[in-house]
């Protein structure tokens, strides 16, 4: 499997198919992927929180993260931006 270490390095696609095949051999280096969620300067910005999450639930959360190549806490910063948004169009 190749690395893609520039997201320039990514063709647009024609359809899903393509883009399937693509990322069947390919993947993101894990430091592309991190500049991609948290950009420079992300963490000057950020505040600390304490959540409770049930052990089983952040298990699956972590694979789900692992699957996709980022960090968990990232891509559930990610799911909360996507779903304050959504909140926000629909009022």
């Amino acid at each position: 499997m190749r690395a893609i270490a520039k997201w320039e390095e990514v063709p647009l696609f024609d359809n899903e198919e393509a883009e399937a095949i693509f990322w069947a051999e390919n993947k993101p280096e894990v430091r592309l992927m991190e500049s991609a969620v948290a950009g420079p300067g992300a963490s000057a910005e950020s505040v600390a929180i304490s959540l409770r999450i049930d052990p089983r639930m952040l298990a699956r959360i972590k694979r789900l993260a692992r699957s996709r190549f980022l960090n968990y806490q990232s891509m559930m910063k990610q799911w909360l931006s996507e779903r304050m948004e959504h909140e926000l169009r629909e009022r």
